[in-house]
């Protein structure tokens, strides 16, 4: 078990606290996938940059050489760096759907029959 989670007592709240830190895990790894998606387009234009210029669609020179340049490697950092930061990201909300599904798992719940007469 978690020691975050055996310093509170009620269950209920330590389901509500993971719920709230996968919640806000949830939306750092939707901002991780904007992330890669500008550093894709990032190398793409880079690249492209690179490939008009070695076919003469552009005149080529130190300035756009340097663009095309930062805009590849600095795409393929970003990527790489982003990528890692989603992997710990999925870690930890992995961790947390795993502690709150042992935590509900301890919790003696009681069914509720259903009813033997819908009332409309």
């Amino acid at each position: 078990m978690d020691p975050r989670l055996s310093m509170e007592s009620d269950p209920h709240e330590q389901i509500a606290r993971l719920e709230t830190e996968i919640e806000a895990l949830s939306e750092s790894a939707a901002h991780c996938a904007k992330i890669e998606l500008g550093a894709r387009i990032a190398i793409a234009a880079g690249c492209l940059l690179f490939v008009a210029m070695l076919f003469g669609l552009l005149q080529t020179d130190a300035l756009r050489l340097l663009i095309a340049a930062i805009f590849a490697m600095g795409g393929v950092v970003l990527y790489g760096s982003n990528r890692t930061t989603a992997q710990q990201i999925a870690a930890r909300i992995a961790n947390a759907e795993r502690l709150r599904a042992e935590l509900i798992g301890e919790m003696e719940l009681t069914l509720v029959p259903e009813p033997t007469r819908v009332l409309h």
